[in-house]
């Protein structure tokens, strides 16, 4: 099942001098429970993919689809309240409160939405991210890796449909950078959420199912991370 479809995407940023275009007829789909990367180089415009695809920006033209409702179609209104309860996001800086212990931080997004807590679902991914005995905890007292797995926990408790990384391991050495996407990755398994990471490192996409390259705006090519590999040869 596609959880995510995008067609045709274009975004051009136009000033006086010059024309940049940071999506120049990008398509692509995703299903659900699929690890996805979008590797490209600073400026290929795999970040304005990632804001499309979120509904953070609008497209010039073309259209993303989400569980099959279409973002360019609603407000933004209808917009926000669809990506809050349809779409987590994890980013290089983690975003969280300073003021706020994991437990406030992680549940926030639920409390901003009226909703309860699962607390069943909480326990699993906290025990899942390593963060069980760290609840009380501020964010400042938490290595970077365990601020990132905050983040993660903020963005899976909702039960996004997907999930959406950007550059989430920069800030990370690579040794934390490599455990945190594999966490990732058991995610996309366990809770059958559709995972799209936007990356520049080659390391983390090969963890991947799929690989998406893209250079200038544009797909340049697509194909399996060594994760689909390992399931082609089983």
């Amino acid at each position: 099942m596609d959880m995510v479809t995008a067609v045709n995407l274009k975004k051009y940023y136009i000033t006086d001098t010059y024309e940049v275009r940071a999506l120049d007829g990008v398509s692509l789909t995703a299903e659900e429970g699929e690890f996805l990367a979008v590797i490209g180089t600073s400026g290929s415009g795999k970040t304005t993919l990632l804001n499309m695809l979120g509904g953070l920006d609008v497209p010039d033209s073309g259209g993303v689809w989400i569980r099959g409702s279409s973002l360019k179609d609603m407000d933004r209104e209808e917009r926000t309240i669809f990506r809050r309860r349809n779409i987590g996001f994890v980013f290089q800086q983690y975003n969280l409160i300073p003021s706020l212990s994991v437990y406030e931080n992680i549940v926030l997004p639920l409390r901003l939405d009226g909703q309860g807590v699962d607390e069943g679902l909480f326990d699993e991914i906290t025990h899942l991210l390593g963060l069980a005995d760290k609840l009380d905890r501020l964010p400042g007292t938490l290595s970077g890796g365990q601020q990132q797995r905050t983040a993660i926990a903020r963005a899976l408790l909702p039960r996004p449909a997907v999930l959406l990384a950007d550059e989430f391991t920069g800030s990370l050495d690579s040794v934390t950078g490599m455990e945190v996407t594999g966490l990732l990755r058991s995610c996309a398994s366990q809770f059958r959420q559709t995972v799209i990471a936007v990356t520049h490192q080659e390391a983390v996409a090969q963890m991947a199912d799929r690989i998406i390259r893209i250079s200038d705006g544009r797909i340049c090519s697509a194909g399996g991370g060594s994760a689909q590999e390992g399931q082609d040869h089983a």
